[in-house]
């Protein structure tokens, strides 16, 4: 059983910027693809970013690129997400996830039934 913590939110003004970092206990991110999704006020979760077990596949949604980095440290298993030019509309609850499973190829990174664990959700709030 993979325990997966999210760590590093908090409110910030428009504009702002945070890291948002992920670490795992009970497994390893090694091999494994890695997502962070967002869940706003009354919406349903949505992708955010992921990238692939090997790092070399970086995936964004249109809302965020060009703003959002998301990157791994596999020997200290951790996954964080850098945000930069915060918006209101990025007030969300922010979970990180994971495919342990290590899905190789083509996969389908933007969906959530891709990933097998997830975290409990680190709350980001922008004010404008």
């Amino acid at each position: 059983q993979v325990h997966m913590v999210e760590s590093g939110g908090g409110l910030v003004q428009a504009g702002g910027s945070l890291r948002l970092s992920c670490t795992a206990s009970g497994g390893s991110f090694s091999r494994s693809n890695l997502a962070w999704f967002r869940q706003g006020p009354g919406k349903e979760r949505e992708f955010v970013a992921a990238i692939a077990w090997d790092g070399r596949n970086t995936y964004y949604a249109d809302s965020v690129k060009g703003r959002f980095t998301i990157s791994r440290d596999d020997p200290w298993n951790m996954l964080y997400l850098q945000m930069n030019g915060l918006k209101p509309e990025d007030t969300a609850v922010y979970y990180c996830a994971t495919d342990s499973r290590g899905t190789k190829g083509t996969y389908s990174y933007n969906q959530p039934s891709t990933y097998d664990y997830w975290g409990q959700g680190t709350q980001v709030t922008v004010s404008s």
